[in-house]
């Protein structure tokens, strides 16, 4: 059986790898296709670069205000909800009193144990609040800080963002020609999508083979297309 604490050993702090996994997905994927799409329609190097940096920097910079707006907006709502919980219990004391049997019976206590169970609870405000927002609004209070979500999502995005340009940006000091650079590129980002894929599976239930196969499958696809896009309307440039 898997040993859960490895998933738990980040309680009480932020845990990372997630935003970083997240990030570096997206950073892969984005950069790749701009390159592919370029190289589809038979662009100069600098136009490779000029795109790929752009979206690199841009594109990270709006994936990291993204998360910090979606972070906040989750924890803001979660303590209004919270503070509403606990005005109710003052104003709608009996009811909510019987919101906690019904949850505590659902449970399998009965008879003296259920009696018992909602004492317990009932007499700790914070525990009380807890179990209601578990049990009613399906809300628990996540290690998250927007933040550092949106620090570690932005780097995340231009560290594994950057490998599909790293061949383009030291083309000069490498002796390839434009195709075998370009294989070059798509054989180490779908190497990095593979393996980002994989410590995905960390937080699934999937293998990690399976995580990576699927991300691989998602940039390549975006890819594709971005590079038959980029083919189909080379003779407008």
């Amino acid at each position: 059986m898997e040993d859960i604490h490895g998933i738990a050993e980040h309680d009480g702090g932020y845990n990372w790898l997630p935003d970083f996994v997240y990030g570096g997905i997206d950073g892969a994927v984005t950069t790749f296709a701009v390159v592919a799409g370029v190289e589809g329609a038979s662009l100069s190097l600098p136009i490779i670069l000029i795109l790929g940096f752009a979206n690199l920097f841009a594109d990270g910079f709006s994936m990291a205000v993204g998360k910090y707006s979606s972070d906040k907006a989750d924890l803001e709502q979660y303590e209004r909800i919270r503070q509403i919980e606990f005005d109710h219990l003052e104003t709608r004391t009996d009811h909510e009193v019987d919101e906690v049997r019904e949850i505590m019976e659902n449970y399998g206590f009965k008879g003296k144990d259920l009696k018992r169970a909602v004492e317990v609870i009932t007499a700790d405000p914070e525990a009380w609040v807890d179990l209601m927002m578990r049990n009613e609004f399906n809300m628990t209070r996540e290690n998250v800080q927007p933040m550092h979500g949106a620090v570690v999502t932005f780097f995340s995005f231009l560290l594994i963002g950057f490998i599909p340009l790293v061949g383009y940006t030291f083309s000069p000091f490498i002796d390839l020609n434009a195709d075998q650079l370009f294989i070059l590129t798509a054989g180490f980002t779908l190497v990095a999508m593979f393996i980002v894929g994989a410590v995905k599976s960390k937080f699934s239930v999937k293998s990690w083979f399976r995580s990576g196969l699927e991300t691989l499958f998602i940039g390549g696809v975006a890819a594709g297309i971005a590079y038959g896009v980029g083919y189909l309307l080379r003779g407008l440039l």
